[in-house]
């Protein structure tokens, strides 16, 4: 599979600043895969190191902080070669080794001439944690499930990625093209974008080693909730986790501690959701009082919503069967667009340094789905998953606060157009956000200019 995060992991390679890589992502995102493909590519050879295969590795990071006598210790253990510069030196599993964590530190001020990268499955959970940590002597990257672009690439659509990838004016798609990127985002839906499943249905079209391999990942979740330091947490995170299909299938998607368990309180589970938003198995999206910067300052602490990691993990747990593939436009419809939404938000995720959040008003009501910040600007962003893409709320906003709004954007199943200054995304084109923000600004320009 080709996976658009090449490209990071090369400019890492190559960068004069290049430190130590931690290597993020949640368990089956494809981590241990990426850094091999990338040794394999660009490096003579790749030594590679599991600690969770091989926990006798460990002990040579507890006796010595000498990299030169760790190195030497793991290449008689291992009999594998390492070479400064042409080899890539892989710690996997590192999560449960925080001495090893702690090593990339003199990797990094005494032998810089050697390119390391970790990774692990509950990464995030483990640097959540206050313990000894090489602050400033790493790089980090995170990488994400494959996006719509990197699903097309799979499944052999490789003319479609490349037409995708050459817009370069706002102004509508031809049918020829549009018609068939409909088709694939239903697939993606149905799939979504962990590395396994994808590659269960572009390789073998197996509808039932797909569905099956998207349990096992659920499973796979689901048995590391187990691994909370405090064993109370456990069935908390469980029932936070199950009730997600249900959160999201509200009108109003703020999270709602009852829909968990009846009576439940904010601060009996407020840590175990933060667990799961450690894991990055969720993503957590505050609620922003005003288009303003820096937008954490306008954080509304106390409301949120919560969407889950991949729009294939959202289908699957909430047992929605592949079939619904074939019934029209019901598939981004469905449960009043909770699908679409998480797709819309797992792709723009990747694409903006800062995490999106979302906007409403109680009295009289309105929401705004998602705001983003590109450079520094706040656009209001609108998901509509159905045939009517009419927009009060975000046209309240632009009332609200005419002065911050260049820019309004609606992903929807209608067509590329750029009507004054609300760009229309057609649903397939989500992960080309951020291109299309700036293409859209410069024609606007031009546009006022004339």
């Amino acid at each position: 599979m080709e996976r658009l995060i090449l490209n990071k992991l090369l400019n890492w390679k190559n960068s004069p600043y290049r430190k130590p890589l931690i290597l993020k992502g949640v368990r089956q995102v494809g981590k241990t895969w990426i850094l091999k493909e990338f040794g394999k590519r660009y490096y003579d050879n790749i030594a590679y190191f599991n600690f969770d295969e091989n926990e006798e590795y460990k002990q040579f990071f507890e006796t010595t902080k000498d990299v030169n006598r760790i190195l030497q210790n793991l290449i008689l253990a291992s009999d594998q070669k390492i070479l400064p510069e042409k080899t890539l030196i892989i710690f996997d599993e590192v999560q449960d080794c925080p001495k090893v964590i702690n090593s990339m530190k003199y990797f990094c001020e005494n032998a810089p001439e050697y390119h390391v990268a970790c990774a692990g499955s509950l990464l995030g959970i483990t640097l959540s944690k206050p313990s000894s940590f090489p602050v400033g002597k790493v790089n980090f990257m995170q990488i994400d499930p494959m996006t719509f672009t990197e699903f097309l690439l799979a499944n052999g659509d490789k003319n479609l990625a490349v037409f995708l990838d050459q817009v370069d004016t706002i102004e509508p798609i031809a049918d020829a093209f549009f018609n068939p990127l409909c088709e694939k985002l239903k697939m993606y839906y149905i799939t979504g974008g962990m590395p396994e499943p994808v590659l269960m249905w572009t390789e073998a079209k197996d509808v039932a080693a797909m569905q099956a391999s998207l349990s096992d990942i659920i499973g796979s979740y689901e048995r590391d909730f187990a691994k909370h330091p405090d064993i109370k947490e456990f069935p908390k995170i469980s029932l936070i986790w199950k009730s997600l299909p249900s959160q999201l299938a509200k009108e109003n998607k703020k999270f709602i501690y009852k829909v968990v368990k009846e009576g439940a309180r904010a601060r009996e589970y407020e840590d175990a959701l933060q667990w799961l938003v450690d894991a990055r198995l969720v993503h957590k999206i505050y609620r922003s009082s005003a288009p303003k910067l820096p937008i954490a300052a306008y954080d509304d602490l106390s409301a949120f919503k919560i969407y889950l990691v991949d729009v294939g993990i959202l289908r699957r747990l909430s047992q929605l069967a592949p079939t619904i593939f074939s019934e029209g436009n019901r598939l981004f419809s469905e449960f009043k667009g909770a699908l679409t939404e998480n797709y819309v938000l797992q792709s723009l995720i990747p694409q903006f340094d800062v995490m999106p959040r979302y906007w409403s008003q109680s009295n009289p009501p309105y929401e705004v789905d998602f705001l983003i910040q590109h450079e520094n600007d706040i656009f209001p962003v609108e998901v509509k998953s159905e045939a009517n893409i009419s927009s009060k709320s975000i046209k309240k906003f632009k009332e609200l606060f005419p002065d911050q709004v260049k820019l309004r954007i609606r992903f929807s199943l209608e067509n590329l157009k750029l009507d004054g200054d609300m760009l229309n995304i057609p649903l397939f084109m989500a992960d080309k956000t951020d291109k299309l923000i700036d293409i859209a600004l410069k024609q606007q320009k031009l546009y006022n200019r004339d």
